[in-house]
Order: structure tokens, then sequence, then C-alpha cells
């Protein structure tokens, strides 16, 4: 290669010595063209009017300029010393338009026709290769023509011929000092070549080990070149290939990251050691504002301002270097968050950070319904004990007590009220102990795909007796495509019937109850909202509870089933009231296809 290299530069360096050596003999040519024209052009205007010229007559008039060149002294003596002293400088001559000599260098050429050649121009604008084989080539001459004019009008050329064979002579002695240099430095790098090239090639094979090091053993099979580049490269080539393995294992893991951060209610934020955010999961992006495209890769004090209480807490944390345990914070929307900040270390030197938000709201309306859900749990248990034990000393009552009629055969008008009062009562307590065997035993659901907004067209019917004898008007509000909820139609009616029945008996004087079913999210959702005085804040936690109730006949177990049905729907009811301004229901279904075998084998053991 180094050869190579050498060669072509040299090989550059003759052609470009040809091509500077024809110029200058171009420009030499040009030179004494110059000369000449004046010269010539001084002898042109020579006055021919004392003579007997007859200068109609063309011929006359081209000899006696002829003969005026031929007897200029001045004129000759310059021909005969640009082609004495130009060592490129074949000929000269002066012709005619018709290429006739008027004067030339060679005597016996005068008053004859000079054959044409080619202009030194072609030779000029060849490559330089192309040159460099034209004057070593054969002899060839070549024309400078200058054109000669005489009273305005073209007259003739002055011609200077250039001769390959002369340039060649004047270029051999600097060629052959070319070459010779150009021989030394191709001898001179192959040795420097091969001595550099054992001290360059070390360097590659203490690489191509190490790369041995973090890449492992060669694969079986794998080719080894033997020379030091070939090693490196067959190393570099399979340190790519692990690398993008290794990408490709790393996007998938990011790609099942991002899906799952995706799912969080919570919001994380992962930072490194210089507190630079790595990892956002969307709900991180909804408690502050920011999209995760702006947090990624910013610092934690470009994220948080310490103008908030939320951005003051964190900022304070970060610097100090003090963790969070769970502390609740007031964002500048009002909402409260409970933040949680860990440091992550690995042999006492911190590596990153941990930062976790979570709605405190969901968390305490979460911590509600668990505590609800046990405590309905815990009812059940007991219910169904005492409901079993209850039912069968009632029916012996109900028994004897029929036995003691029939015994009886005249009973005072007292008697028969007492005994009529027991039976009656017996009646409602039995009643009761059906209600609770009702609530307690297990559901089995018959789930199917069903439109939610034809669930709410029934209910506003069954509904409708009710709230006519309250003065309550019912308004309905539906998509206009269907809402499909995978649901038993039964129990979803019975319990959106309750959460109705109760709006309607809130409205004592009268007023409207709005029904609507929408989308919500990835599911839908019905809405029950009535106009009534709403519900206080001392009752709100025990809607659900069962049994309680505000009502003097009531029973306190609508609400209670309408929460058990939801929470086998995998579902969820909710509310928020306001003094004066009546209660909004949300009963929140998960969309059609998405309770699993699992949840319905969940759902039918109650």
């Amino acid at each position: 290669m180094v050869v190579a290299l050498v060669a072509t530069l040299s090989s550059i360096y003759i052609a470009q010595i040809v091509h500077q050596r024809i110029n200058a003999d171009y420009e030499t040519g040009v030179f004494i063209g110059n000369q000449v024209l004046h010269a010539t052009q001084d002898a042109l205007d020579t006055d021919f009017s004392s003579t007997r010229l007859d200068f109609n007559n063309p011929d006359a008039v081209r000899d006696a300029i002829a003969e005026a060149l031929q007897t200029d002294a001045g004129v000759n003596s310059l021909l005969e010393s640009d082609t004495g002293y130009s060592k490129v400088v074949y000929d000269v001559a002066i012709t005619d338009l018709q290429g006739r000599a008027l004067l030339h260098t060679d005597p016996s050429l005068n008053g004859k026709l000079i054959p044409g050649r080619d202009s030194f121009d072609e030779l000029l604008h060849q490559g330089m290769w192309r040159q460099l084989q034209i004057v070593y080539g054969e002899p060839h001459a070549y024309d400078i023509r200058m054109p000669l004019n005489r009273a305005g009008a073209p007259f003739g050329y002055i011609r200077i011929g250039i001769q390959t064979l002369f340039m060649k002579n004047e270029l051999q002695p600097v060629l052959n000092r070319a070459i010779a240099f150009s021989g030394i430095a191709v001898l001179v790098s192959l040795v420097l070549a091969a001595g550099l090239s054992n001290l360059a090639f070390r360097p590659l094979m203490a690489i191509a080990r190490q790369l041995d090091l973090v890449t492992g053993p060669p694969v079986e099979g794998e080719n080894r070149p033997r020379d030091e580049v070939g090693l490196v490269t067959t190393r570099i080539d399979r340190l790519g290939r692990q690398f993008r393995d290794v990408k490709d294992v790393f996007s998938a893991l990011k790609e099942n990251l991002d899906q799952i951060m995706s799912t969080l209610q919570d919001g994380l934020m992962l930072f490194t050691r210089d507190s630079r955010a790595v990892l956002v999961s969307a709900s991180a992006e909804r408690f502050l504002a920011q999209p995760r495209g702006q947090m990624l890769g910013s610092s934690v004090a470009q994220i948080f301002s310490s103008q908030t209480q939320l951005g003051s807490v964190v900022l304070n944390a970060f610097e100090g270097h003090e963790a969070i345990a769970a502390r609740e914070v007031l964002t500048e929307n009002g909402r409260r968050l409970q933040v949680s900040l860990d440091f992550i270390e690995e042999g006492g030197e911190r590596i990153g950070a941990l930062l976790t938000m979570r709605d405190a709201e969901s968390v305490r309306r979460i911590e509600s319904e668990i505590e609800l859900s046990r405590r309905l749990a815990a009812i059940g248990r007991l219910t169904s004990g005492v409901a079993h034990e209850v039912k069968n000393p009632i029916n012996a009552i109900v028994v004897h007590l029929e036995i003691l009629r029939q015994k009886l055969e005249e009973i005072d008008p007292d008697t028969r009220r007492h005994m009529d009062v027991i039976g009656s009562e017996i009646q409602r307590l039995d009643r009761v102990v059906q209600m609770l065997v009702d609530f307690t035993r297990p559901v089995e659901l018959r789930l199917a795909d069903v439109d939610l907004r034809r669930v709410l067209d029934e209910v506003a019917m069954l509904a409708s007796p009710d709230a006519e004898r309250h003065g309550v008007h019912i308004q309905k509000q539906s998509p206009p495509e269907p809402l499909v909820a995978k649901i038993d139609a039964d129990l979803v009616k019975q319990a959106v019937l309750n959460v109705v029945l109760n709006g309607v008996q809130a409205m004592e004087h009268g007023g409207t109850l709005r029904l609507e079913a929408a989308r919500f999210g990835g599911g839908a959702e019905l809405v029950v909202q009535d106009s009534g005085p709403g519900i206080p804040p001392e009752i709100r936690e025990k809607i659900f509870d069962l049994y309680f109730t505000t009502k003097k006949a009531g029973s306190g177990i609508g609400l209670a089933m309408t929460f058990r049905v939801m929470q086998l729907h995998h579902g969820a009811v909710e509310f928020d009231s306001a003094p004066g301004a009546g209660a909004t229901f949300h009963l929140r279904f998960p969309a059609a296809g998405a309770m699993s075998a699992e949840t319905e084998e969940m759902a039918a053991r109650g």
C-alpha cells in the first residue's frame, strides 16, 4: 500500500512537471509570435504609393509585401534569433491567408504553400498523462498561430512551429532527476513501512487480546485472519453483534417496561446519580402537569419548583440526601399527594433515587372500600351464622303457635289479639332473617354482553310509578352507539334501581332525577344524579354499611347490596354530594371481555 501510494504521488509529480513544461513552451511561443507580429506589422505599414504597384491586383500586392519582408533586415534578424536561441521553436513563418509563405526561417520555402499543422492548443488542453505520451511519442510539430492584419483587414498569419522532440530533449534531464527521486522515495518508504508496521501493529495485537477478554473466546468455525488488522476487525465485528443483541433485548425490556408504567396508578420517577430523570410513568405526567418527553433527561431542579410545596419537599430531600417516607403534600391545583423518596445505593455509594407519588384521596378511598368490604364480609359471616341459628327456632315457634290456636277452642278477644301480634312479629322476624340469608348467600353470576342503555331504560320504567308519586321527573341521557359491558343484567338492574329509589325518596317535594350511560376510561359507567338535599358529611362513610339507614321504614340493605353487586362485577360505586345540591352516584364497569375466567369463578363463589 505504501509503495502504491508513493508511486502514485511520484507519477503525479512527473506528470505535473510535463504539464508545467508544456505551458512554459506555449508561453515562449506566444512571446516570440508577438515579437514577430509587431515587427511584421511595422513592415506592412510601408507606403507603396511611390511605386508603380497595381493595388487592384492582390497577387502583385502580396508579392510586393513578400519582397519587403524578405529584404527587411529587422524582421529577418528577429526570425533568425528566435529560432537560434529558443530550445523548442522549430521554425517561424509569415503566411498569407491561403498559407503561402511570405517569409520563412527556411528561405527555400519562401513563396511556397506551407502544409497545415495541428494547433498547439490541442496539446495544451490534453490531460497530464496524454501530454506525457505525446511528448515521449513519435516526433511531431505543432503550430501557434496569430492573425496578421493590414489596413484593418485580415491579411495572413504568424506561425510559430513547436517540435515535441525539442520539448523531450529539454524535459529529459528534469524527468531523469524526478524518476530517480521517486525510486529512492519508494525504497525509503518500503524500509520505513516495514519498520513502522511492526511498531504500529503491536498495539493492535494488545487491543485484539483485550477484545477477546470482552467478547469471550472465538466461536467455533469463525474465520481467524492472520494479519493484525483482520484480527482486530473480527473482534470488533463480534463485539458489534453482541452490542446489537443487547440493544434488541434492551429495546424489548424498555417496551415492556413502558407498557407496565403506563398502567400504574402511582407516579414513579427514577433518577440517576446526578439527579436526572431516566424513567417517568404516565401518572407522574398527570400529577406534575408536564409532558414525559420534557422531564426525561432533565434534572430534579428543572422538573420541580422550589416555590411549590411539592417541589420544596423534593428538592430539600435531594439536597440533604434524606429519604421521604409517605409524606402528604398539597399541589398547586389543590390535589393532595402522598410522596415517598428512596435513595438507591450500592457499596455505600448513591447510584440513583426513586420518587413515588400517590393520590392521597384515592388511597383513602381504596382503604375505605377495603375496610367496608372487610366489615361486610365480617357481617356476612356473622349474619349467616345468626340466620341459621335463628331460622330453626322461628320455625318451631310458628308451628307451636298454630298448634296452640287449634287447641284453644274458645279464645277471648284479648288473647286472640296477643296471639295475632305474636304471629305478625314472628313473620316480620322471619322476613328479616330471610333477607339476611339472601344477602349472605353465594351468588352465581349469569354474565353476558349487555347494552347498558337497555338496563337504564328498564330501570327508568320500573322507577316511574314511585317517581310520579313523589313528583320526580326522570331524565335519560345515552350515547347513540351501543355501550356494552359483561354483566349479570338482573343483578345490575336491581343495584341501579336501589340507587334510583333512594334518590327519588330523597326528593320529598319533587325534583329531577338524571340517568346517564357513558363511557369511562376503557369501560363504561351509569350515573344517577338527584336534586335532593344531598348526603350529610357525617354519614357519608356509612351509607354502604349493612343495616345503616336514615329512613323510618328502611332496611339498610339496598345500598349495601349495590356495593356488593359492583364488587362481584369487579366494578366500583362512588358518589359525590354537596349540601343542597343533591347527590351523584357513579356505577363503573370494566369493558366487555375484560372479566377473565378467574373473575367469573370468584363471582360464582360470591
